[in-house]
């Protein structure tokens, strides 16, 4: 799925980045009643397809078996749930969400630092499990460097909440405009 802003709209300036939160490891008959996402072929498309960046969410139980599947050059990011769902005879509570990430645009000196983690809320009844928030899809664009012409691709759409986001965060954005007075004006 491509965001607001796609192919038809990109210069050389332009970017195209990804995100991909499939069903987790184990997860998917589950949740989804859906056969289990081939991690092996996900993150070498997003490797070959989107060489400017892309951001992969998972479960913390399998951060170790989807990080060794990824290129070297990627990091580990953190959604913090400030409030999760605690499950009977589960503690620690699983209160955290990995998210792999890879590329991006090059921040300015200018630009304010991100950081490598995020802490929001999880979402209730979107729909579908692992919904994430608007919160969480802002801080990934932000991280990735995103800028309103990129052309953004939802590998896994879900309830669309992230394309959404991405959508509102386009609209959201002013420019500078420089105005130079005429010499009427002087």
């Amino acid at each position: 799925m491509v965001g607001s802003r796609g192919v038809a709209d990109r210069d050389a300036n332009t970017m195209k980045f990804a995100y991909a939160d499939p069903p987790y490891i184990g997860q998917a008959r589950k949740h989804y009643a859906s056969e289990e996402v081939d991690h092996v072929a996900l993150i070498g498309r997003l490797v070959d397809e989107f060489p400017d960046g892309w951001a992969l969410s998972l479960s913390s139980p399998t951060l170790k078996q989807v990080l060794a599947l990824c290129p070297d050059d990627v990091r580990v990011m953190a959604w913090v749930k400030p409030f999760a769902s605690f499950k009977p005879n589960v503690n620690p509570a699983y209160a955290w969400e990995p998210v792999i990430v890879r590329g991006g645009r090059k921040r300015t000196r200018e630009q304010l630092t991100v950081r490598d983690w995020i802490s929001a809320p999880i979402t209730l009844r979107r729909g579908l499990a692992g919904a994430k928030p608007e919160a969480f899809a802002f801080w990934l664009f932000e991280v990735l460097n995103m800028e309103p012409l990129d052309e953004f691709c939802d590998l896994f759409s879900g309830t669309g909440a992230v394309t959404e986001a991405w959508e509102k965060r386009c609209s959201q954005v002013t420019f500078e405009v420089s105005v130079t007075p005429t010499p009427e004006e002087d």
